[in-house]
């Protein structure tokens, strides 16, 4: 028979624990709230199961909970767990909502939630989207993973991690009874062909012979790859970049750090061939149209593709982001330019903190002078 009455827990007011027996308290904060808790330990290990607030869990419901707690730590059971499993465990697919929804304030654009999406939906939905996160085994994850992991690499790797995350959170919030065995999975794939991780960069001698032939004929991709050229901006970056970020009287372009890898605002010193071409694209602007650069469907900007595409059917075996590597390595070979004004024409971030300190400032007038002479050098063949 318990120590407490229904009475005696509507009486009670003073903050503190009060026992009702077996484990079983009611616990007054000094807000007046009132809950109930049960202390159970085994094995020397104790632990405090919540069992809900006693204005809406009766003396007699708490009693009954608190008894299922201690024969689930009895059997073994884990009582969260069961617990969760009571209230229903949610699929993989519910799981990942879930997850996304928490993650969302954490990310840098839209984009990014949008690539984790898809990425699921394509490659682990099919299989897991409908199964319980409770349910889902170390060999399951393993079969999606197997048919893409030698195809698409990049792509297997990061739907691995993706998964790893969605169950990471699935065993935190009880749902799960142990963590998903990813290290083990990782091990029973075959091993991946090595790459050297770098982005096939264009040599900067050949920079110069290869700008005239990107203005034999003009479109948006064309003079957009220029532009990141000249800018030794990213591609995502020109290629979603908007008319309302430039001011070409200040020949200054200020991408704002919702759209920057180190979600920083970043300026860029703009040369007068940079300017020219702005001036081109707004002569060609579409009407109701912010991008610089759109692409083939109207008001969307162009694909990542668009112009590696570009760049392949000018018979060139390099890459868009290559050119950045190619800016990098003109400054270290052929001028007398800073090595931390080219880094900060790049956007890097300063890992050393103690050097981030004395490098505040953004250098901006250093680099328009680098800007201007790696201009010139990309634009005297033609």
């Amino acid at each position: 028979m318990g120590k407490l009455s229904a009475t005696a827990v509507k009486a009670a007011t003073r903050p503190g624990r009060i026992g009702d027996g077996d484990g079983l308290f009611l616990v007054v904060k000094p807000s007046g709230s009132k809950s109930w808790m049960v202390r159970v330990q085994k094995h020397g290990t104790r632990r405090d199961f919540g069992l809900g607030s006693a204005s809406k869990v009766s003396l007699k419901i708490a009693r009954e909970r608190a008894r299922e707690v201690r024969t689930w730590v009895e059997l073994g059971l884990d009582p969260l767990f069961e617990r969760r499993k009571a209230q229903g465990i949610p699929t993989f697919r519910e799981a990942t909502a879930r997850v996304l929804a928490q993650h969302r304030k954490t990310w840098r654009n839209e984009k990014h939630e949008q690539q984790w999406l898809r990425t699921l939906e394509a490659y682990a939905f099919p299989h897991l989207g409908n199964v319980q996160v409770s349910e889902i085994t170390g060999p399951m994850i393993r079969n999606v993973l197997a048919e893409i992991w030698l195809a698409k690499p990049e792509t297997a790797r990061r739907v691995r991690q993706r998964i790893g995350t969605v169950l990471d959170w699935a065993y935190a919030s009880g749902y799960r009874e142990s963590e998903a065995p990813m290290r083990a999975i990782s091990k029973g794939l075959p091993r991946q062909p090595k790459k050297d991780g770098h982005y096939a960069a264009m040599p900067y001698a050949k920079v110069p012979c290869f700008i005239p032939r990107l203005r034999e004929r003009e479109s948006y991709s064309r003079l957009a790859l220029e532009f990141a050229i000249l800018t030794a901006a990213r591609s995502g970056e020109v290629r979603h970049a908007v008319f309302e970020e430039f001011d070409l009287e200040a020949r200054l372009w200020t991408i704002p750090r919702t759209r920057m890898k180190a979600n920083r605002e970043h300026v860029v010193p703009l040369c007068d061939r940079a300017v020219r071409i702005i001036e081109r694209c707004c002569e060609l602007r579409i009407r109701d149209c912010a991008l610089v650069f759109p692409g083939q469907r109207l008001r969307k900007p162009m694909s990542d593709m668009t112009l590696t595409k570009l760049i392949k059917e000018m018979k060139e075996p390099y890459t868009a982001h290559g050119f950045r590597s190619a800016f990098r390595d003109w400054v270290s070979e052929e001028t007398q330019h800073p090595s931390d004004v080219a880094e900060a024409a790049l956007a890097h971030v300063v890992k050393d903190k103690t050097e981030a300190a004395y490098r505040r400032g953004n250098l901006l007038e250093k680099r328009r002078v680098l800007m201007d002479d790696w201009a010139s050098y990309c634009c005297r063949g033609g």
